[in-house]
């Protein structure tokens, strides 16, 4: 937490998607914190230390989603982590979420409801 907020880490390359998922979170109290890269986002969990992370699958790499869940539970990570992809639907059906180390998986486009509701119930 920062000033009060849950601060929240998206980890995402596509300025669109920053930029909406900024609005939904800063106006319902959250602050968000930014990376356009695997290795960006590191340095930033590094920094702020965040109560939730949202991983693009892919990223600057294919796999750039997961290698950073990788790295982040390595360096210690206990906050939720949850991975947004355009597959998300079909990735949670077919792979056990809990063996990447994720929490759960979020479609994109994302639903807004859908992120409040998780982060009401993660963030207590």
């Amino acid at each position: 937490m920062k000033d009060g907020k849950h601060v929240i880490l998206y980890a995402e390359d596509d300025r669109d998607f920053l930029d909406s998922v900024r609005l939904i979170l800063e106006a319902n109290g959250y602050l968000m914190v930014e990376a356009a890269t695997g290795e960006e986002a590191l340095k930033v969990y590094k920094q702020t230390h965040p109560d939730f992370i949202l991983v693009d699958l892919m990223m600057e790499e294919v796999d750039a989603g997961t290698s950073l869940v990788r790295e982040l539970k390595a360096a210690g990570c206990t906050a939720p982590i949850y991975m947004l992809s355009s597959v998300g639907d079909a990735m949670s059906l077919s792979t056990d979420t809990t063996d990447l180390g994720l929490s759960g998986v979020l479609q994109k486009p994302l639903e807004p409801n859908a992120l409040l509701n998780i982060l009401k119930t993660k963030l207590k």
